[in-house]
């Protein structure tokens, strides 16, 4: 049983959040691996997958190996017990470097649009390198493709390539999803919650709080992922936790860093959600635990996540373990939160 009952708590599997920013090496002072960890235990999360856009970018063999390094000094420096996974970033010319790397990382992530620094590859020419040498190697390809996920899928189609789409955000998203689906091929859908739980009319509320890639979309695209949740479209959530300090972000739109953290309200949202009637204890376990392990064929840690289904708490900022001390979901009164980590050991 991966739901057991403790008293007026609930025990389920401890989550796994398939994409997170936790912006070491280059980017410490919006977040490191001692407040990502610290965040994640408080949002129910003992196991993340980390992605490449660091400063230096996870390019090759030295800059994974010095990562790692990095992360493992500041976990152990704290004595804090998280699961983690690498990806490798693709750029326009490294395709070379992914078995070297491939026993060491997750997958391959590629920049199709939008991106910073050398992690973009939009030519398709490139793109196709990178499709291919994933195909030959088994490794997955998470893609970020805002703007191209049907190219992405033709390219998956096209070499046999496993796909996992990163925070897919539309209707048209999820339809060319479903459709790739129906067609047996091995492509996955990620959502985060903020394209679940914030639309685009909060905007002007939240000012550039509200800046992430891909952008907040209108209500019926909101409508459309809970219904690709419901119909098995979406294969997991992952909440793109993408911290940058309140200075950093209170400036203009247009200049603000894109990305907002979100490691410690996924799950009280989907709590609160469930509350609500919207979604099931049994789907929130499959989109945050058992869908994500097979996906990255992941061994079973045993953690484990209690949590009180009445508990009423608002997200207050200064509550918050992510070093950027901020939410875009502050002032919501949300009703179910994780209370303790039973770690297997």
């Amino acid at each position: 049983m991966l739901i057991e009952k403790n008293g007026n708590l609930i025990i389920i599997p401890a989550l796994i959040d398939s994409h997170v920013h936790f912006r070491t090496p280059g980017a410490e002072h919006k977040e490191n691996w001692i407040s990502g960890a610290q965040a994640a235990f408080a949002g129910g999360v003992t196991t993340v997958i980390d992605m490449p856009n660091n400063n230096p970018a996870i390019v090759d063999l030295e800059t994974l190996q010095n990562k790692k390094s990095l992360i493992n000094a500041q976990l152990k420096e704290v004595g804090l017990n998280l699961y983690y996974y690498l990806y490798l970033g693709a750029t326009a010319n490294n395709w070379t470097e992914f078995e070297k790397c491939k026993d060491q990382i997750i997958g391959v992530k590629m920049f199709m649009s939008a991106s910073t620094g050398t992690l973009l590859v939009d030519k398709l020419e490139d793109q196709e390198k990178v499709f291919a040498e994933c195909a030959r190697l088994n490794l997955l390809l998470a893609v970020h493709a805002v703007g191209c996920v049907q190219q992405a899928i033709e390219l998956a189609k096209k070499f046999g390539t496993k796909l996992y789409i990163c925070h897919v955000s539309t209707k048209e998203e999820i339809e060319a999803v479903r459709r790739a689906k129906k067609q047996g091929l091995k492509i996955y859908a990620e959502v985060a919650p903020h394209h679940l739980f914030l639309d685009k009319s909060l905007v002007e509320k939240l000012g550039a709080k509200a800046k992430m890639i891909p952008g907040l979309a209108e209500k019926e695209d909101c409508e459309a992922l809970w219904q690709g949740i419901y119909d098995g479209t979406v294969d997991a959530i992952g909440t793109d936790h993408a911290p940058h300090t309140l200075e950093e972000k209170s400036v203009e739109f247009d200049k603000a860093p894109s990305g907002v953290p979100g490691i410690e309200t996924m799950l009280p949202l989907l709590l609160n959600a469930y509350n609500e009637g919207r979604i099931t204890l049994e789907k929130i376990v499959e989109l945050t635990h058992t869908s994500p392990m097979k996906i990255f064929n992941l061994p079973e840690t045993g953690d484990k996540v209690e949590v009180d289904l009445d508990l009423v708490k608002e997200v207050k900022n200064e509550e918050l373990k992510t070093k950027c001390g901020w939410s875009p979901f502050v002032g919501w009164k949300l009703r179910g939160w994780p209370v303790s980590i039973v770690h297997s050991h």
